[in-house]
């Protein structure tokens, strides 16, 4: 025999029994799950050769040559944290996390000042003859013609600029400025520049209307709209954007590094090349931890912007 239920449980059930089902929500997860099954199944991807006796052997014979070179002979840990300091004196320990550090830094400040350059012209709240006093707008004449047009301009410059990876860019700029930082740089920024102004501008069309319009009211120009009324409100939203892009800078200067570029990918490249493995690994992981503290960077700052006021 089933226990009463209260009141607020039996409201809760009859909610949950008469909310709203959408069948273009339920077949198209249906044909997801279906298509992942079949690409699973057809791309002849062996599931039983993940757990073959070799390839656990391959991942224990990893594990322990991951593992410092004195620890492996039994020195102890002492001589293992001698190991890495000594790794991390050497140019491919701090100098090299100096210098990728240095790299996604001024990449995603370029990225930044060209996203925020492009942010007007690309949000459709501000790329119109008018902005925020739609009673007024024409729609003749030269000026709300290049109006019109520089949104859709806009938005395919950003499309362009994000469709091709850094990786590419990176190579290509290798043939113009050689084996030098600028390449990553360039790299980086070009393409988070498209990422960049594509968030900002969805984020300006998505602010509150409301001190915007004051400003239109009393005779403000786009430029002073969106410094003095846009920019303000988003700056939290701006700044998420920014800093998790600057993550991802982090992670890709390293990963231009292996295309030659000194940067801790370099030496990452050098290691696995030269089958160093603890070198390897260790490099991967104070990338890492380079990752982290932009992280713990990106919260403090924004908590501190949050909390201005």
């Amino acid at each position: 025999m089933n226990a009463p239920t209260d009141p607020q449980t039996a409201r809760i059930r009859l909610l949950f029994r008469q909310r709203p089902r959408s069948r273009y929500v339920r077949w198209s997860l249906t044909a997801f799950v279906l298509l992942m099954l079949g690409s699973l199944f057809s791309g002849e991807f062996q599931l039983d050769q993940i757990f073959s006796p070799r390839r656990l052997q391959n991942l224990q014979r990893f594990l322990g040559e991951m593992l410092p070179p004195p620890i492996q002979r039994g020195e102890g840990l002492h001589a293992g944290m001698s190991w890495a300091a000594d790794l991390l004196a050497s140019p491919m320990g701090v100098p090299a996390l100096a210098k990728t550090l240095a790299i996604s830094i001024l990449a995603i400040l370029l990225a930044f000042f060209v996203a925020i350059f492009l942010t007007p012209p690309g949000s459709r709240t501000l790329a119109c003859p008018e902005p925020y006093l739609p009673g007024l707008a024409s729609n003749l004449g030269a000026r709300a013609i290049l109006w019109r047009i520089s949104l859709p301009l806009t938005r395919a410059t950003y499309a362009f600029l994000r469709a091709i990876p850094e990786y590419i860019w990176a190579f290509l700029l290798i043939q113009i400025f050689g084996l030098s930082a600028w390449p990553a740089i360039l790299a980086l920024a070009i393409h988070n520049s498209g990422i960049l102004g594509k968030l900002f501008s969805e984020t300006v069309e998505n602010l509150p209307p409301e001190p915007a319009i004051a400003l239109r009211g009393l005779g403000a120009g786009r430029a002073q709209i969106f410094w003095f009324a846009l920019f303000p409100t988003g700056l939290s939203r701006f700044l998420v954007y920014f800093f998790y892009r600057w993550e991802t800078c982090i992670r890709e200067s390293t990963v231009l590094g292996m295309l030659g570029i000194v940067s801790l990918g370099y030496y990452i490249s050098d290691a696995q090349a030269t089958i160093n493995t603890p070198v390897m690994v260790f490099l991967i992981l104070t990338g890492s931890v380079l990752v982290l503290l932009g992280d713990l960077m990106s919260t403090l700052i924004r908590y501190l912007v949050r909390n201005a006021g």
